[in-house]
């Protein structure tokens, strides 16, 4: 409902003041009704819970009790011999041990992934600026939000300014939104289409903002969906119930077998203790011990090969799963990945760039081209913004171009903001006594805006053929999923009057930077 409150409204509902924020008194008695802003997690379970838990099948069981008859066969006839019994449990102890191990490694990588998330907010209390836990964040705190910070709660937004975020985790869209704090919007509209609240785990990629925190922990966006992970009971595998079958099969199969021959062998007028055992025997022997542990060692060995693939299997039996699929669909990039991109390939109208010079040059003029901001992550310079702007900034950083220092000799005046129906963003620069154009966007569109392209530190007309190698490139790029991104620039002496796309946007001169869509 927060979406469709003004911001008044909501500072009235939730007691809070957005120019003082909360004092530490009603957050310490917000902390103590609500609960900490931490997402839940089901409660661990004990080693031995866990080691028992792998007896539970109905093969296993069946080879326990098959152990034990057999020791109590060994025992009555006198010859000791408990050989099949040792072995019988060895390999059901080898089972539940495998299976321990391999969700233990399973259960430390998910853990791994969960310490990524942002630890500190910085909030306005008592009227001053501080940074806190985002887990001590309570409903009413007003949040500062800036430009590749994490969202660390459901947020009401004051004021944004330029404000772009990624929200790739909850709703699958790759591209950063764009927020206003100043719409209303309707009680039914979705989440994705929510233009003035940021939600918990998204990233700020441009601008800053003041919000309420409207919800936290578990009834976070994010938080609703972790509940539905931990009542989600996970459904048995096919092999699971292929083996199930199996054993409850061949155990009602022994049983009848035994229970007729013990019953022929009493109508023959057979000792009943004779006939006991000897149907006991029977029993024992048709039950295949080897089974489970065959079955144990081909899908540790499936775990293996795709752990070092860099795939997690967290139950063996998932193993069989995944090889018994003759289809995967996945979601788009942001979900399934980090959505992180990092440049591959540089080239020019001739391909390949391989003079160092010329790619330094294309990658420092194309970081211009964006609006990320350069930051010291643990002494090191690292760009945050949109992935595919940081992607372009980081290489520069990586070759000796820093957009920061390109920035200075060559300051942005203006610029067209990007646009999903011309697909192409523009800046303007000061170049000495006359202004740079550069413009990035999709190649097919910005290709028909050139007139000339850049090669080996000069500008040459650009004719059919070039246009041709251009197009051809750009498709064999596309084929290897390759997501391909076009530079182009235009020097004026004097800018127009008026800065517009359909004036600025023409005659350029084409470059071209590549990057790979994926998880760094």
């Amino acid at each position: 409902m927060w979406h469709t409150l003004r911001v008044d409204e909501v500072e009235r509902n939730l007691k809070t003041n957005i120019h003082k924020g909360l004092s530490e008194e009603e957050v310490k008695k917000r902390i103590t009704k609500d609960g900490k802003n931490k997402l839940q997690e089901k409660k661990k379970e004990n080693i031995v819970i866990k080691f028992l838990k792998q007896f539970n099948d109905f093969m296993i069981i069946i080879l326990i009790v098959a152990s034990v008859i057999s020791a109590v066969m060994a025992y009555i006839e006198g010859t000791n011999d408990y050989m099949d019994s040792i072995i019988i449990i060895a390999i059901v102890v080898f089972n539940a041990i495998m299976g321990l191990v391999q969700e233990a490694k399973a259960e430390k990588s998910l853990e791994a992934l969960k310490k990524m998330a942002a630890p500190i907010a910085k909030v306005r209390r008592n009227g001053k600026v501080m940074k806190v836990k985002s887990e001590e964040l309570v409903r009413g705190d007003i949040v500062i939000l800036e430009a590749g910070n994490f969202v660390p709660a459901d947020c009401r937004l004051i004021k944004a300014f330029q404000l772009k975020v990624e929200e790739s985790a909850l709703t699958g869209e790759n591209l950063p939104v764009e927020k206003d704090a100043t719409v209303l919007l309707k009680n039914d509209v979705s989440l994705a289409d929510k233009m003035n609240m940021v939600f918990a785990t998204s990233i700020v990629v441009k601008g800053h903002a003041e919000a309420i925190v409207v919800e936290t922990g578990m009834n976070t966006s994010v938080g609703k969906i972790a509940k539905m992970i931990m009542k989600d009971v996970a459904p048995q595998t096919p092999i699971q119930k292929k083996l199930d079958a199996v054993g409850k099969n061949l155990g009602i199969a022994c049983l009848l077998i035994c229970f007729a021959i013990f019953i022929i062998g009493i109508i023959k007028k057979i000792p009943i203790g004779e006939m006991f055992m000897t149907s006991v025997g029977l029993a024992v022997a048709a039950i295949p011990e080897g089974l489970p542990a065959i079955v144990t060692i081909m899908l540790s060995i499936g775990v293996t090969k795709m752990a070092k693939n860099n795939a997690i299997i967290r139950k063996l039996p998932a193993v069989e799963t995944l090889g018994s699929s003759s289809v995967i669909c996945s979601d788009k990039t942001g979900t399934l990945t980090q959505n992180k991109m990092k440049v591959v390939d540089v080239e020019d109208v001739n391909g390949r760039v391989a003079i160092e010079r010329e790619y330094k040059y294309i990658l420092g003029l194309s970081s211009m081209c964006t609006d990320c901001e350069i930051q010291n992550q643990k002494g090191k310079q690292e760009a945050s913004g949109e992935a595919t702007e940081i992607a372009i900034t980081n290489e520069a950083l990586r070759v000796g171009e820093n957009k920061v220092e390109w920035e200075k000799r060559y300051p942005r005046i203006n610029e067209i903001p990007f646009d999903s129906e011309r697909k192409l963003m523009t800046t303007i620069h000061k170049y000495g006594g006359k202004y740079r154009i550069i413009t990035k966007g999709a190649p097919d569109v910005l290709l028909e805006r050139c007139r000339n392209y850049y090669y080996n530190g000069q500008e040459s007309v650009l004719t059919g053929k070039e246009s041709e190698q251009i197009t051809k490139a750009n498709r064999q790029m596309a084929e290897k999923a390759l997501r391909v991104l076009a530079v182009a620039y235009r020097d004026f002496d004097v800018l127009p009057e008026q800065i517009d796309s359909q004036i600025i946007e023409k005659d350029l001169t084409f470059m071209r930077t590549n990057w790979y869509d994926g998880p760094t």
